[in-house]
């Protein structure tokens, strides 16, 4: 932080009317915070997950076209973007482009493997059950917790309009 702005903020902080205060505070705020650009944070998150999307098509066509039905084609999709996902988040490439793309880089399913694989990587070296065991869910764990348990919730409603 430069001088003028560690000066700002013990203005700030001596003034002593509580409605100046606020103000000042609102102006240092505003004069301190990044400013970024919408248009381009969205084409880049457009592009990242636009990416994403098109190599899972790509994928698709390749295995209907090696033989497999839609629904097959489908899974082995699934399971190479799984796959491209734990590669690149294990090679530190995952986090750069989510740091370029921002939100276009947690397209479901690749940013579900990220997500579940970036902390055991990073708590391998505390071991296999204290380290990847423990923390391997610390991020994905209440996403797969809730759906499993609302999908149970619905199952139940279902199960109760059938009978009834």
């Amino acid at each position: 932080m430069n001088q003028k702005n560690s000066l700002q903020i013990e203005e700030v902080l001596q003034e002593k009317d509580s409605e100046k205060q606020k103000e000042k505070y609102n102006e240092y705020v505003s004069n301190i915070t990044p400013k970024s650009n919408r248009f381009l944070n969205c084409a880049k998150a457009f592009l990242v997950g636009g990416t994403i999307c098109l190599l899972g098509e790509g994928f698709n066509s390749f295995y209907q076209y090696l033989g497999n039905d839609k629904e097959l084609a489908g899974l082995y999709t699934t399971l190479s973007l799984i796959l491209m996902s734990i590669i690149l988040t294990g090679l530190n490439i995952y986090q750069k482009l989510g740091q370029f793309g921002g939100a276009g880089s947690i397209v479901p399913i690749t940013g579900f493997a990220n997500s579940v694989v970036s902390p055991a990587i990073e708590f391998q070296a505390e071991g296999q059950v204290f380290g990847i065991g423990c923390k391997i869910f610390t991020i994905a764990g209440p996403v797969i917790l809730y759906g499993i348990f609302c999908s149970w919730v619905v199952g139940v409603i279902y199960w109760l309009g059938s009978i009834m």
